[in-house]
């Protein structure tokens, strides 16, 4: 569906919009998302196009971040809207319809929802989220664990990130995102009801 010259042209116009630091990063996060898309069944072309896009607007000036994302989600929250780190993905799927003519939902879904995640994630959402925290340049205190997680539970591994995020944002006094912590609960109830078929 997504053929290397397509993927290549994302790439490339990537390294111009980017930086160096930024770029990297977006590639080890489509490598990993690949990488996990293999493991739990999804389509691996698909996956690394998300991983390549997630990223797309993350160094725009927040007013047309803004701009970006009401196009495509003319209502969002009033604490996404005003925080880049978060809407940035949002703004990302304008891109990838406007630019690339990428219309399938699931990857536009990855796309958006890679940093807040969600409270029903689909496969392709859960391996987007998770391939950013662990991708191979990525090195804070717990990415070993999670990125051992996520190659043996894929729902147990997003609840992992989940937990990360926000002990971190509480370790640097910073606000959480009410979403963030109403995602999570969502996601606990995912691992229990996987526990209780076990």
């Amino acid at each position: 569906m997504y053929n290397e010259e397509f993927k290549d042209r994302i790439k490339a116009d990537l390294k111009e919009s980017l930086s160096s630091h930024r770029y990297t990063h977006v590639l080890g996060v489509a490598a990993a998302a690949r990488e996990l898309a293999d493991r739990y069944g999804c389509d691996a072309d698909t996956a690394e196009v998300a991983g390549l896009l997630h990223d797309a607007a993350k160094q725009l000036p927040l007013p047309d971040m803004q701009a970006l994302a009401e196009k495509s989600f003319p209502v969002l929250p009033a604490p996404i809207l005003a925080n880049g780190g978060l809407l940035h993905g949002y703004a990302a799927v304008t891109i990838a319809r406007e630019r690339y003519g990428i219309t399938d939902q699931a990857l536009l879904g990855a796309i958006a929802h890679h940093t807040t995640g969600a409270e029903q994630m689909s496969t392709l959402e859960k391996i987007i989220f998770l391939a950013d925290y662990i991708e191979v340049n990525r090195d804070f205190d717990g990415v070993d664990d999670l990125r051992k997680a996520a190659r043996r539970n894929l729902d147990e591994a997003v609840l992992l990130g989940y937990d990360s995020t926000i002990r971190h944002l509480l370790d640097q006094g910073k606000p959480i995102f009410v979403g963030t912590v109403v995602n999570r609960n969502a996601q606990i109830d995912v691992v229990r009801a996987a526990d209780r078929k076990a």
